[in-house]
């Protein structure tokens, strides 16, 4: 059986990323950059207030305290989006709102809260003159010109998956449209005469097709377009016709669920061997030993287990990386950390990827199963927010021994369990 890490370097070894498309920027979340974005304006792009207050000269106000107040002309009203002509006059104030353009002639403002005017600004009529009870320095509560980003810095690289800060920063520098890689369509296929849709009911003997709307889930969270071609009978030649329908549909991989072993009735390995070649089918991992990976008419195929458990780890372990690479990404991003176990761990020396529940407590992170490890209890990887990571080898654990955790959900967001997370920072890892 290959490693985990040589059946993933594999998988990875021919994928490049897909062709290039423009996208609107507000349909670009999960997106990957097919090019560098450098700022063509600065950010902020002029002098603006922090604070709702008064524009001032430091020089005026260095002396203010609350018992010997500093007393100011008032001698305009700078709304947020106005600019204000005249230059402030040593001596004078005006008020400002936050984000407005700080007029000539201003350094500073004083907030709101360091004045005998009143606290609430808007709709209030304009005093003659307040008073300063609170001394600000040059500079003080003013967001400069160019201070977040420069004209021509380089602000996105290419290869950067889009989230809302990303695309908010876009929309900052006045870009509507970004280059981005296509998105993947996966092909999915569910193989089994016991499988039925979800909307009818089951007979003696008969199971939801879970597997095929977990994995087009798993497939959209990667970044992928998963396109179902539904359940497959139990036939060579039913397995072949939905192959073929994969390549009509420009799919750009094929992934099943089942009919990979060595069952009398899984016919989904023989099916690749007539039309393309298997590069590989069983991995030293758990769960999921029987994993097939080959081609189709030249269509990369990846071929998971049918039990559930097995099929979503084998796509978190596989796929997930495969998706990330043809979407223009160098590296799968993994968030883990290390956690003592608080219950002996076992497993069968394979790589073993155990369903956990991690908390903070102690000031550490702690770990303990989630229940049952058999690869077709779903319900413990639904209350599991991490899994454990057992190198090769490792076929016992003691209580209090450190482990690798990927973190597959938020700290305390488990079905059972509400712990309040530490504060952290968690790492990445970069395969």
């Amino acid at each position: 059986m290959l490693s985990v890490s040589e059946a993933r370097d594999r998988l990875l070894a021919g994928l490049t990323p897909l062709d290039r498309q423009v996208v609107r920027i507000d349909e670009s979340l999960n997106r990957v950059l097919a090019e560098e974005v450098r700022a063509s304006i600065a950010l902020p792009p002029f002098d603006n207030s922090a604070m709702d207050g008064y524009a001032v000269r430091a020089a005026d106000v260095g002396t203010a305290t609350i018992g010997k107040p500093v007393i100011l002309e008032v001698s305009g009203d700078i709304p947020a989006g106005i600019v204000e002509a005249r230059a402030l006059t040593p001596g004078a104030a005006m008020r400002i709102m936050t984000g407005a353009m700080l007029p000539d002639g201003a350094d500073a403002v004083v907030p709101v809260e360091s004045t005998t005017s009143p606290s609430a600004m808007s709709g209030v009529e304009l005093p003659e003159r307040i008073e300063v009870v609170s001394a600000v320095g040059v500079g003080e509560h003013v967001r400069r010109a160019g201070g977040d980003v420069q004209p021509g810095q380089l602000i996105l690289q290419r290869g950067v998956r889009l989230g809302p800060p990303h695309i908010g920063m876009l929309a900052s520098l006045g870009i509507p449209s970004i280059s981005v890689y296509r998105k993947p369509r996966v092909a999915l296929l569910s193989t089994g005469d016991e499988l039925v849709e979800i909307d009818q009911a089951i007979r003696p003997g008969q199971i939801h097709d879970g597997n095929g709307y977990a994995l087009a889930a798993a497939t959209r969270a990667a970044g992928g377009t998963p396109l179902r071609l539904g359940i497959v009978p139990d036939r060579l030649e039913a397995v072949i016709a939905c192959l073929e329908q994969a390549l009509a549909l420009d799919a750009d991989l094929i992934v099943s669920s089942a009919g990979v072993s060595l069952g009398a009735f899984d016919f989904v390995r023989a099916a690749i061997e007539r039309e393309g070649r298997l590069e590989f089918w069983r991995v030293n991992i758990r769960p999921g030993k029987p994993f097939v990976y080959g081609s189709y008419r030249n269509l990369p195929f990846v071929g998971l287990p049918g039990n559930p458990v097995s099929a979503l780890v084998t796509f978190e372990v596989f796929v997930r990386p495969m998706l990330d690479r043809m979407s223009g990404m160098a590296e799968t991003a993994r968030t883990h950390l290390r956690a003592r176990l608080t219950e002996p761990v076992g497993s069968d020396g394979r790589e073993s990827y155990l369903r956990a529940i991690v908390t903070w407590e102690n000031g550490s992170y702690q770990a303990i199963l989630a229940g049952s490890q058999d690869s077709g209890v779903l319900s413990s990887l639904v209350r599991a927010n991490g899994l454990i990571v057992l190198p090769a080898g490792s076929r016992s654990l003691p209580v209090g021994e450190e482990v690798e955790v990927w973190l597959t959900g938020g700290l305390g967001d488990t079905a059972g369990q509400s712990e309040t997370p530490g504060t952290e920072i968690l790492s990445v890892d970069r395969e």
